[in-house]
């Protein structure tokens, strides 16, 4: 019989061992990459060769099935923290340097668009450079002073709202800025604190002539209150009055038990008690 007899057989079987040779490769190769585990606090945004980035669709917590060709990019949706390190200059030019602690979450249903525009480094790219900016704009607006005592919290308020603006519409929620820690040039802090202890002695003594004031308008009132009651007191001692307390306490030294003898009719018309002698 020829070789040549079923050419078209010949053909179909080398066709269908390509195949499944492609087939079984992919398999193999593909076989780890079908299954993504997504973490607790994460989601995932599906790239596919195909298709590009999903708009439209985003993966949950747990072990995801998908095709070879599909990539799963995961992000973390909880809420995260980051300390900066960051130098500015306060409104004459001194040199500040602040510790800054930034707490943001992307919004997870907008996870596609943030990965299309910005990617996995959104932060390096999107927060931290608009903290760093509010960060040196508004701290000069600040002289070192306030920066160090009074104004702090207003410059930190101040700063989380124009950041929080900032990223709102870029899908990023920022939930708060801190200021830990404002370091000021040791000149500078050592004026500034020498300055605040001589205000803090000032009101001090402020307050003590105050105090020794309203002491002295007590006594002021005092003593005008007891003149007032000795001259009430002298105009109403009349001798007849006199005599009537008098007479009121010979009669109850007379009901007292240590009381011996009465004798009615003294030099002033009252009576003269006389004791145990």
């Amino acid at each position: 019989m020829p070789d040549n007899q079923f050419p078209n057989v010949s053909r179909l079987a080398v066709r269908a061992g390509i195949f499944g040779f492609i087939f079984l490769l992919l398999i193999t190769l593909g076989g780890g990459c079908m299954t993504t585990n997504i973490g607790s606090g994460e989601s995932a945004v599906k790239f596919s060769v195909f298709g590009g980035t999903d708009l439209s669709k985003l993966y949950g917590e747990g072990l995801q099935i998908h095709a070879p060709w599909v990539n799963l990019i995961r992000y973390d949706v909880r809420v995260q923290e980051q300390l900066e390190d960051i130098d500015a200059l306060s409104s004459n030019g001194l040199s500040i340097g602040m510790d800054a602690s930034i707490r943001w979450r992307p919004v997870s249903t907008e996870l596609a668009n943030i990965h299309v525009t910005y990617g996995q480094d959104y932060y390096r790219k999107l927060v931290q450079p608009e903290l760093r900016s509010a960060v040196r704009q508004i701290v000069g607006q600040y002289t070192p002073e306030e920066l160090y005592s009074s104004r702090r919290q207003e410059l930190q308020e101040t700063i989380f709202e124009q950041v929080r603006d900032a990223v709102s519409n870029q899908n990023i929620t920022v939930d708060a800025v801190l200021i830990r820690n404002i370091a000021l040039p040791d000149q500078i802090r050592t004026a500034i604190e020498n300055k605040l202890k001589e205000e803090q002695e000032a009101e001090r003594y402020e307050f003590t002539l105050q105090k020794e004031a309203l002491e002295a308008q007590r006594k002021e009132i005092e003593a005008t209150g007891q003149a007032e009651y000795q001259r009430i007191i002298t105009q109403s001692l009349s001798a007849q009055f006199l005599k009537y307390k008098g007479i009121e306490a010979t009669q109850a030294l007379a009901n007292s038990p240590n009381a011996k003898t009465v004798i009615i009719g003294g030099a002033d018309g009252l009576p003269i008690i006389l004791g145990n002698q």
